[in-house]
C-alpha cells in the first residue's frame, strides 16, 4: 500500500465549509475512495481546505483519484448547498 497526503483548498480560499459542508464531505469522499477500493485514513478541514490521508494500492493511479475526489464531492456539494 502507498500513503498520500492530500489537501484541496477552496478557489481564492474562500471560506466556503461550515461544520454541515465538512460532515457531508467526508461522506462523500469516503464513498469515493470505497469505489477505487482507496483507505481514506484521516480527513479533517477548515473553513476554506480539508486535509485527506489516504492508502492506496499501486494498481490506483492518484491523479484519477484526485480527479474523481474534486469533481464528485464539487458537484454534490453544489447540488445539495446550492447557496
Amino acid at each position: 500500500m502507498l500513503h498520500a497526503h492530500l489537501v484541496f483548498v477552496t478557489k481564492y480560499r474562500h471560506r466556503v465549509f461550515t461544520e454541515r459542508h465538512l460532515t457531508r464531505l467526508e461522506q462523500i469522499m469516503r464513498s469515493v475512495c470505497e469505489d477505487f477500493e482507496v483507505e481514506l485514513v484521516e480527513f479533517n478541514g477548515a473553513h476554506d481546505h480539508v486535509h485527506l490521508l489516504v492508502n492506496f494500492p499501486p494498481t490506483v493511479a492518484l491523479s484519477k483519484l484526485v480527479n474523481s475526489l474534486k469533481g464528485v464531492s464539487s458537484r454534490r456539494l453544489r447540488q445539495e448547498f446550492p447557496t
